[in-house]
């Protein structure tokens, strides 16, 4: 592959097809580590999921089983689907308020319920943090720990060897849906991950629900079974796209936060020849924070 069109950046791109990788890079080195902003809610999803599998529990599973101290109807998959339709009142800096404690989880969860419902659980999809504020207490109560240490379970399982929080300025009650820093080697290690474990796979990628766009967990999903996945923070730009039906992967770090576009388009011409699907467009459309 050659990376063109992202001079004087630092830019990583990385496909892999059939376990067979290519990488590209300007400007850093191949495993330069990376805020990748929201693609932590495929790894906080997949968790979540498996963890909900290694106990026998179902995916529709009353968030309240698990959670008691919240008072909502809401079911596991609505949360990890962004269906859940509660009001969008939490912000950043609320989140920050909360501390550090390992308590932060269940207070940002609290904190999101209370917030009420916008409209009826599971009718439509809506992009907000707070659901996967909600999915970090989940994590930690299906796991028995904190929510960094259900994650780390599937880091390990995954083979990711430069994945990992971070302390700083960024708040832990917002780790779930977007603290992680990672690199593009990282990255396509959880994508093959995925297309092996194809239990897992079949849930993320099931649409859950259609309006305004098509949502599994933790990804928007295209034509032909495609799935991508984009985010964003100051100087930060990340994105994900996985065609099963391929075994293909594909992942791009660039430290600029206006690079998506340039993104879409460069990770569309890798795709099309494989898939003839168009893409660029909606990778684009999806601006994830």
């Amino acid at each position: 592959m050659e990376l063109t069109g992202f001079a004087g950046l630092g830019a990583v791109v990385g496909v892999s097809h059939r376990g067979q990788r290519e990488t590209a890079v300007t400007g850093v080195t191949v495993g330069t580590q990376y805020r990748i902003a929201s693609l932590t809610k495929t790894l906080t999803a997949a968790a979540t999921v498996k963890a909900l599998q290694d106990k026998g529990f179902a995916l529709d599973m009353p968030v309240a089983e698990l959670l008691p101290e919240l008072d909502t109807l809401l079911t596991v998959e609505q949360v990890l689907s962004q269906s859940s339709g509660l009001k969008q009142t939490v912000n950043a800096a609320d989140a920050a308020a909360l501390g550090e404690t390992d308590d932060v989880f269940l207070a940002a969860a609290k904190l999101v319920v209370q917030g009420g419902q916008e409209y009826p659980p599971g009718e439509r999809w809506a992009y907000y943090n707070g659901n996967y504020f909600l999915a970090g207490a989940l994590l930690a109560r299906l796991t028995g720990g904190t929510f960094e240490d259900g994650l780390q379970a599937l880091i390990s399982a995954a083979g990711l060897k430069a994945t990992a929080f971070t302390s700083g300025d960024y708040p832990r009650a917002r780790r779930p849906s977007g603290g992680l820093w990672s690199t593009v080697p990282d990255l396509l290690s959880f994508c093959e991950f995925l297309l092996r474990d194809k239990a897992l796979l079949a849930e993320v990628s099931t649409p859950r629900v259609s309006t305004p766009l098509s949502y599994g967990l933790g990804w928007a999903l295209g034509p032909a079974g495609m799935m991508y996945m984009n985010g964003r923070l100051t100087d930060y730009r990340a994105a994900m796209l996985l065609s099963p039906a391929d075994e293909w992967a594909a992942v791009m770090l660039v430290n600029d936060t206006d690079a998506l576009p340039a993104i879409s388009q460069y990770l569309d011409e890798l795709q099309r020849p494989l898939t003839g699907v168009p893409m660029a467009e909606l990778i684009d459309a999806f601006a994830a924070q």
